[in-house]
């Protein structure tokens, strides 16, 4: 079977988000998530993904600070031209958590920085990228919830750009609504 470049490059991205988390984490994921936004150029975006939590935790400030690495491909649609163009859209983000209460309230802040890569260049009427790879920027806060709460919801403010290694750079900013559940 014959791989095409970008297809290597969107495995290799996928295998890092296996090995990103920590040096002790199963290959395994040990959640899943399905996330849904909306953002400038009336763009919408549907991800799917998996989660590798750390075995790292830390005592902070009342509170504990953990962290995740997920992995998701997304299927983005955005206005162009009077019609709409679609973009696949892949990410590998680490980020770090903040639980309050020594790490007992079921709620949680966040924030990470990530690599993602997209199938082809991001290129409409109204913008346009100068790369398929960009870095995705999170800022977020949600909720655990039900039995052993395994369950959790998140609101999150992602900004997507190259971070200014390659004009043009206009970046992008989704609002996202995520639903998770860990195994």
């Amino acid at each position: 079977m014959f791989l095409t470049t970008p297809t290597r490059r969107i495995l290799t991205l996928l295998a890092g988000a296996m090995l990103a988390g920590s040096a002790s984490a199963e290959l395994r994921p040990q959640g899943m998530f399905v996330q849904a936004g909306a953002g400038e150029d009336s763009a919408r975006a549907l991800s799917f993904g998996a989660v590798w939590p750390w075995s790292w935790q830390r005592q902070v400030r009342g509170g504990r600070l953990e962290g995740i690495t997920e992995a998701y491909v997304s299927r983005w649609n955005v206005k162009d031209n009077g019609g709409r163009a679609g973009f696949t859209h892949f990410g590998v983000v680490p980020l770090l958590r903040y639980r309050f209460e020594e790490g007992r309230s079921p709620w949680f802040i966040e924030a990470g920085v990530g690599l993602t890569y997209m199938d082809r260049t991001y290129r409409t009427s109204e913008k346009q990228f100068s790369t398929h790879f960009n870095f995705a920027d999170v800022l977020g806060a949600g909720r655990n919830f039900g039995e052993g709460r395994r369950q959790e919801v998140s609101l999150r403010l992602t900004h997507f750009s190259n971070g200014g290694l390659r004009r043009p750079n206009p970046g992008m900013n989704l609002v996202r609504l995520r639903y998770g559940v860990m195994f």
